[in-house]
């Protein structure tokens, strides 16, 4: 599996041959899907499979001894398992808990760690705001929280600042967790993982978000370490939505203390008495009935995913991403001025199909990504714009000074319109490409073309655009 392939190299037949077959619906549409950081997409197949066993079985609630409970058990399980075998997890190390999503499972961390006076929680940069959002939890446990900088234009973080973050083994044992992404969702930058064993060597947990990193690349937990990781099935291959997972080290699940139970969360309890008796498995953070129907499209998921081969994922998706940064970096103005600025590493080293960009006027203005995201759907085309719920890649990339953003946070802003324009931004945000398994050389030619039809010598204008709900 190689991390740079040269725009010459060929995307893999099969997938191509895949697009057909699994996800034909995108060209009888005539639907151009660029959002795979956003939302993987269902095989056909994998629909039929599903349709086909919850109209051939009776399946019951998970939490009785029923015959249709226990056939729910069973499939529930077996889930469990192939979670574990795909990741190539130890059972006896490592247990999956079933959430709602990556970020049902971060919340299920941030909530349960034992943040104390003399704790730390270290965050790169560059993360989701659900990852970002554990500072809320640290901070309200009396612990600090750290920010890893950003160093040089492909927006990567320094070795030596994370060397620096995480210091030396803490001899008092204060509670301290790490946490990062194995793939920006903003610009498609993977971040090595040896930070964990680097990071577990010091003293402090590790949470791995790799909800950006799964869909196209392979993560084996027998070769690193991380007390949790979050992902969303969804994000992987499409279906099934309102699922995800925590997949933790048993020994790291044991130290989280979980501030309230629920059902299926306890062994028994008791409403007069005042006591309650948590689970002594994974069930104890998993909150109420499980999505017992849909649970099961998990493993068929992950069968699904090893025929296709995720190896075979991974260099077709870094093949059409070598092509997407080359045909992006060559579109020019009739005046010679470039079209885009991307966001990111230029290259397909150590990063993944994810591509961050502003599109550019002939006079070097960035083009309104609300104008963008405007022209992309008339034209079929479903793309991402706005911060991508990735504030410090976002402040970072478009260069907003620490102050301006400090004085912006205590001025009340009621929009997001007035918080755009209290940091002095002609802009409010991005337009984010991201190729997935489905994607083919059409795709990237059809966008590319599209940029230049729309958009080749076009001043910008930011008349009779709709105000920005959200970032």
């Amino acid at each position: 599996m190689s991390d740079a392939i040269a725009l010459s190299a060929p995307p893999a037949q099969g997938l191509d041959a895949l697009r057909a077959t699994e996800f034909g619906y995108l060209d009888e549409q005539g639907h151009l899907y660029l959002d795979h950081a956003g939302a993987g997409l269902p095989a056909r197949s994998r629909l039929r499979e599903h349709a086909e066993r919850i109209t051939g079985g009776c399946f019951g609630n998970p939490h009785s001894v029923s015959p249709a409970s226990a056939a729910s058990t069973a499939l529930v399980e077996r889930a469990r398992a192939a979670v574990l075998r795909y990741l190539r997890a130890d059972p006896a190390e490592y247990a999956v808990v079933f959430t709602a999503n990556a970020t049902g499972a971060c919340r299920l961390v941030g909530e349960a760690f034992p943040f104390a006076p003399g704790g730390r929680l270290t965050l790169t940069l560059d993360n989701h705001n659900s990852v970002v959002g554990l500072r809320s939890f640290a901070t309200a446990g009396g612990a600090s929280v750290r920010y890893i900088p950003f160093a040089g234009r492909e927006l990567r973080m320094s070795e030596a600042e994370v060397d620096r973050a995480l210091g030396e083994a803490d001899a008092d044992g204060a509670p301290r967790l790490f946490a990062y992404p194995a793939q920006s969702n903003f610009t498609g930058v993977r971040h090595p993982l040896d930070w964990i064993g680097r990071a577990r060597g010091r003293g402090w947990r590790v949470l791995l978000d790799a909800a950006a990193h799964l869909p196209t690349n392979r993560l084996d937990l027998s070769r690193v370490h991380p007390d949790f990781v979050a992902l969303s099935w969804y994000k992987v291959f499409g279906y099934p939505t309102g699922l995800g997972a925590l997949v933790a080290r048993r020994e790291s699940l044991a130290a989280l203390r979980r501030p309230w139970f629920s059902g299926g969360t306890v062994q028994v309890a008791s409403a007069r008495g005042g006591w309650h008796r948590m689970t002594d498995d994974e069930s104890a953070f998993e909150d109420g009935t499980l999505n017992y129907l849909s649970i099961p499209d998990i493993a068929t998921g992950l069968e699904w995913l090893e025929a296709v081969g995720i190896d075979a994922v991974h260099d077709h998706v870094t093949a059409l991403t070598a092509r997407l940064l080359d045909g992006l970096r060559a579109l020019r103005h009739g005046n010679g001025a470039p079209m885009v600025r991307l966001f990111g590493p230029e290259t397909t080293l150590m990063r993944g199909g994810t591509v961050a960009l502003h599109l550019l006027a002939p006079d070097g203005t960035v083009l309104d990504e609300r104008a963008v995201a405007r022209d992309s759907a008339a034209r079929g085309i479903s793309l991402r714009t706005g911060c991508f719920c990735n504030p410090g890649a976002g402040e970072s990339a478009f260069g907003i000074p620490r102050a301006a953003l400090e004085a912006a946070g205590h001025r009340g802003a009621d929009t997001v319109d007035d918080y755009v324009r209290a940091l002095g931004l002609p802009f409010g945000g991005a337009v984010r490409v991201s190729l997935g398994a489905p994607s083919n050389a059409r795709d990237v030619r059809a966008f590319l073309e599209f940029v230049t039809e729309t958009y080749r010598d076009r001043p910008a204008d930011g008349r009779g655009l709709p105000p920005r709900v959200h970032c």
